[in-house]
Parts: C-alpha cells; sequence; structure tokens
C-alpha cells in the first residue's frame, strides 16, 4: 500500500535544527543562518558515516548531497526529531526512501535546477571526444605538437551522426535539443514514449530498446537515474553491439557502466572513446582510464555553475520552509511502497 505522504501537519513551534553536510555557495549558507539554528561544515570535508549517524541523532532537518550514503540502518539510528531529509541535489538513489518513509522522514530534493547545466557538459564530450580534444591539449601542453598537418589527429564529424539518448527526460531533452544544431541524428529509448509534439521539436526517434539503440549509435550518451534495473546497464554485452569506433558519454551515474567492460572495449579499439563526468568509486578514478589517450575525464563538474548551485540552495531552503509551515514541500519525493 502506498505510504501518505502528503498529510497536513501542524506547523512546527520552534526554529528547526538545520544541519547541512557540505559547504554551499556563500548566500545560501548565509540565508540558512538567518532562518534556521544552522550548523554548517565550512571546511567542506565530506562527513564519515559516524558523523551523519550523530547529525541525524541532532537534526530536526538534515541537508545531505550526492555524497553522503543514507541507508536503512543509518535511518535507524536517527532521532524521532529527524523529519525532513533536504537533500541539495536532484539524485536521490544515495538515501533510502522506504526506510524513510516509514520512519516518517519526508524527503525533498531540488530537481530541475541542473538541467541546462549537466546537458553543456554532456555536449562539452559529444563534441570534444569525436574531435579528440583531450588528446590534442595533452599533445600541446607537453610540448609534443610538431605543427599543422594534413593527416595530424584526426577525428570524426558530427554532421550526419546518430546520437543515442538513454533516458529522455529533461537532461535527455536538452541535450538533444543542443544536438539538433549540430546534425546529429537522435535517437532515443525511454521508459515512456515522448509525445509526438516533442519529438517533432527535438527531431527525435524513439527506439523501443537499449539494445537497438546501442547497435544503432555512433555515440550514446547515459542521462537515466540509477536503479536496480539500470546498475552495470551497459555491459559487455551491450557494449560489443556497438560499431567499431564508436564512443560513450556519461554525466548522470557512474555505476550505470560496467567499467571493466569499458575499459576493454577501449584498449582494444572497439570503442574510440570515452567522456565521463562521474565514476563508479568517486573520488576515485582508474588509472587505466587516465592511462587511455581519447578518454576525457571530469570530476563531477555536471552541474557545478555557481547559478545552478545557488538555485539548488534555494530550492533547499524553500523546502525547509514549506515543511516548518506545515505544508507539503514542493519538490518532496513521493514514493510507494
Amino acid at each position: 500500500m502506498p505510504i501518505d505522504q502528503t498529510t497536513q501537519r501542524k506547523p512546527i513551534d520552534h526554529t528547526p535544527r538545520v544541519i547541512v553536510t557540505r559547504h554551499l555557495m556563500p548566500a545560501v549558507e548565509q540565508r540558512m543562518s538567518e532562518l534556521f539554528d544552522t550548523k554548517l561544515n565550512p571546511r567542506d570535508v565530506p562527513f564519515t558515516r559516524e558523523q551523519l549517524i550523530a547529525a541525524m541523532r541532532e537534526a530536526d532537518v538534515l541537508v545531505p548531497t550526492v555524497t553522503d550514503r543514507i541507508d536503512a540502518d543509518m535511518i535507524a539510528q536517527a532521532g524521532d526529531q529527524l523529519k525532513l531529509i533536504a537533500n541539495f541535489g536532484a539524485g536521490i538513489e544515495h538515501i533510502d526512501l522506504e526506510a524513510a518513509a516509514k520512519r516518517k522522514i519526508i524527503v525533498t530534493n531540488t530537481p530541475g535546477v541542473f538541467t541546462d547545466d549537466t546537458a553543456d557538459i554532456a555536449m562539452s564530450s559529444i563534441i570534444g571526444v569525436p574531435r579528440r580534444i583531450r588528446e590534442g591539449v595533452g599533445l600541446v601542453r607537453s610540448g609534443q605538437w610538431t605543427g599543422w598537418a594534413p593527416s595530424g589527429l584526426l577525428g570524426r564529424k558530427l554532421g550526419g551522426k546518430v546520437l543515442g539518448i538513454v533516458g529522455m527526460g529533461r537532461i535527455g531533452q536538452a541535450v538533444a535539443h543542443r544536438a539538433r544544431a549540430f546534425g546529429l541524428e537522435i535517437g532515443y529509448t525511454n521508459r515512456k514514449r515522448l509525445p509526438g509534439a516533442i519529438e517533432r521539436m527535438l527531431g527525435a526517434r524513439f527506439v523501443p530498446d537499449v539494445d537497438t539503440l546501442a547497435a544503432e549509435a555512433d555515440i550514446l550518451t547515459l542521462h537515466c537515474p540509477l536503479t536496480d534495473e539500470t546498475r552495470g546497464m551497459i555491459d559487455a554485452r551491450r557494449i560489443s553491439l556497438m560499431k567499431p569506433g564508436s564512443s560513450i558519454i556519461n554525466t548522470a551515474r557512474g555505476e550505470l557502466i560496467d567499467q571493466e567492460a569499458l575499459i576493454a572495449a577501449l584498449q582494444s579499439g572497439h570503442l574510440a572513446g570515452a567522456g565521463l563526468d562521474v565514476y563508479p568509486d568517486e573520488p576515485n578514478v582508474d588509472q587505466r582510464l587516465l592511462d587511455i589517450p581519447n578518454v576525457m575525464t571530469l570530476p563531477h563538474i555536471g552541474s557545478a555553475t555557481a547559478e545552478g548551485r545557488e538555485a539548488s540552495g534555494e530550492k533547499v531552503i524553500a523546502n525547509i520552509r514549506f515543511w516548518m509551515d506545515g505544508h507539503r514541500p514542493p519538490d518532496q519525493v513521493l514514493i510507494g511502497l
């Protein structure tokens, strides 16, 4: 039965204790400190598991980020006063939502504010990997560039190539909108097909399954959430379906790709390159990826704009204030058990 998470509550009768696990934008932290009894993390050192549990025993509201894994056992140790986990960021797979719902702890996120920022970073790799940008930059910076040559550092043009988009939510659609301007043919797969009007607007055609899309794509870009079904979805079998010389872009979650299979395909030359902004064991990046010339390795900066990070913080504040007033927060994550 679904858990009712929308029941009207009474406003709280005290200033809530809010604990923020990472350093946020200065204007956001200042506003939080004005509105709430706020404990900040100015050193920006990620909390340990024990520190997160201690915070959950103290706080009325916990403000975590994607770096904070909050599982059922941790939620079971939370104090009775913890009533809101106001996540900074859209992704919520690092929080056990079912365990939170059982404890009647509301979970919110900040959707939509990083759509364009993440799409821009994805496009940087969609352009940069076929054109071998990382190799070119490395050549110049190492002092080994000997000048222009007719056959030097040849890449592949974008126009007429097939961009396969896995996951056509906000970010996937924003990528499609940008990619169309570069002459890419856009195929996509999604849990639900988009309305025809949106497909026509984006110039995108629906492909019913990931296998078919992988086989058709010259560039495969991932924009789906991390779930039990999507974890490791790009495995050795699916990579083998891809065209020789194709590439993979991932700005979503590192765990979507079987990293060993990806490295093997890059080392063998079956894949021409990859653009990665996320990794399965962040902040650790496998040295083999760094050693492959045409892998663009970015430090999880898809959402790293001052404007986006400030907007996300403002959403966190709005969610807390709605909760304080006894109303359903605008970005409450609703689940059914």
